[in-house]
């Protein structure tokens, strides 16, 4: 492992700056899928079909792309819509293609100022595919990086790998071309360091759990489920973050959340959060720039 094994309890307390309680980051995924690849294989494109029948990657699934499609046609402007009638800013991830091929959707997040992650080149390219050619893993992050520069305007400063899946080499690689964080690892509440060949990443821990993809579709949970689950988590971090802070990611995907009968889900929540006190509505970047500077007062052995 590149970081240190640390249970929370042996932990110095986090101290948030303004005495907040809770680092709440709300992340829209702005993905892009190819319409068809050229395999025998099955597509596997970054998450689960709605529809289970598979087909070669050569064949069009037109009910599983237009589905995914629809949260780049309706859903991610539904949910925009939210934030902006509320408020409140999302922390946006985006796959190099996205800005190729679907660049309103970047230009509606850069516009707001809300922060834009780098996440991998096309959604279901998997950095797995290169576990064992570290050379053509580092590609694939340097072609990544160079169109997020062109289309977002400023270079990236932290990483999210499709579905999550980076590889042993991820780590290092990132940190050769100057990322300051990486959010695939969902092992903590809390940000800590992870050593690499150069200079330390930041983890800042994602979640499956507080995701809308495992709670609408894998657990078959209704809107005010979904509700509710957002609500029990945000409240028992909150809580704990009093003696020493606690973060909270809640995955979004505009296909799943964007849609009508579900998008009570999102402004309920951000409404409810909003009403708390002690909650640091942060961007990753700005939690991992803060982190660095506070690591080695929260962990007596950080790396």
């Amino acid at each position: 492992m590149s970081y240190v094994y640390s249970p929370i309890a042996d932990r110095n307390p986090l101290k948030f700056p303004n005495n907040k309680s809770l680092a709440l980051i709300i992340t829209f995924n702005l993905e892009h899928w190819d319409m068809t690849k050229d395999t025998d294989e099955p597509y596997y494109a970054g998450g689960p079909p709605v529809i289970p029948d598979s087909l070669p990657g050569r064949v069009l699934d037109v009910p599983n792309f237009s589905w995914r499609e629809y949260g780049q046609r309706v859903g991610i402007w539904r949910m925009i819509d939210v934030m902006d009638e509320l408020n409140a800013h999302a922390s946006c991830t985006m796959n190099a293609k996205t800005g190729i091929e679907r660049k309103q959707m970047i230009d509606a997040a850069n516009s707001r100022g809300w922060e834009l992650v780098a996440h991998n080149y096309e959604q279901g390219d998997l950095l797995p595919n290169y576990f064992d050619d570290k050379k053509a893993e580092q590609k694939l992050i340097q072609e990544t990086l160079k169109v997020y520069k062109e289309v977002v305007g400023r270079p990236a400063k932290g990483w999210l790998s499709s579905s999550l899946r980076s590889t042993e080499n991820t780590p290092d690689i990132l940190a050769e071309e100057g990322l300051l964080f990486l959010t695939d690892y969902m092992n903590d509440d809390q940000p800590y360091l992870m050593k690499t060949s150069t200079n330390p990443l930041v983890s800042i821990p994602y979640s499956v759990e507080m995701n809308d993809f495992t709670l609408f579709h894998r657990r078959g949970m209704t809107t005010s489920q979904v509700l509710e689950s957002y609500k029990e988590q945000f409240d028992v971090l909150l809580s704990e973050g009093q003696t020493s802070g606690r973060m909270m990611n809640l995955g979004l995907h505009p296909h799943i959340s964007g849609h009508p009968y579900r998008i009570r889900a999102l402004r309920e929540f951000v409404k409810y959060a909003q009403a708390a006190e002690g909650v640091w509505w942060t961007t990753r970047e700005e939690l991992a720039e803060w982190y660095m500077n506070v690591s080695s007062d929260h962990f007596d052995h950080q790396i």
